[in-house]
């Protein structure tokens, strides 16, 4: 194997220089050809310029205005969002008084004994000795008790 065989010589700065000043005519005519193709083009740019520019602008505005409108995050769907999060704000304060009443209906039959004594003559038929209960034979809820703490 020849190691000299694998080596490389670069040009010299000088010699790179010249190979471009030589292909320099050739790029300008190139150059020239280019533009004298483009010029009508680029002549009627220049001419429609601000119809083009307002143009741009006014369908820039119509795709703001539809997305806005009815995009993603748009005001049909923040209708629709608001409409949803008041429905649940409302049921949300409606399980909120029932959860209250609730609570006070525990805590009353857990320490109150009225209430105590008031579910157990109505559930239970209990009475005080001298007392008299009248039960409907046909009540019209046979099936259903008479409150929530019966069915516990």
């Amino acid at each position: 194997m020849n190691p000299a065989g694998k080596l490389r010589i670069l040009p010299t700065p000088d010699e790179g220089l010249r190979a471009l000043a030589a292909q320099a005519p050739q790029a300008e005519a190139f150059a020239e050809r280019s533009l004298e193709r483009l010029r009508p083009s680029l002549q009627w740019l220049y001419r429609a310029r601000r119809r083009l520019a307002t143009a741009g602008v006014a369908i820039l505005t119509i795709w703001i205005f539809v997305h806005v409108t009815f995009g993603a995050n748009g005001m049909v769907v923040y209708r629709q969002k608001r409409t949803e999060y008041q429905s649940l704000r409302r049921e949300t304060r409606e399980l909120q008084k029932q959860n209250d009443h609730l609570g006070e209906q525990i805590n009353a039959l857990k320490n109150d004994p009225a209430t105590i004594e008031k579910e157990a003559r109505e559930q239970l038929h209990y009475a005080r000795p001298g007392e008299v209960v009248y039960v409907d034979p046909n009540p019209p809820n046979a099936q259903a008790p008479a409150s929530d703490t019966a069915k516990r």
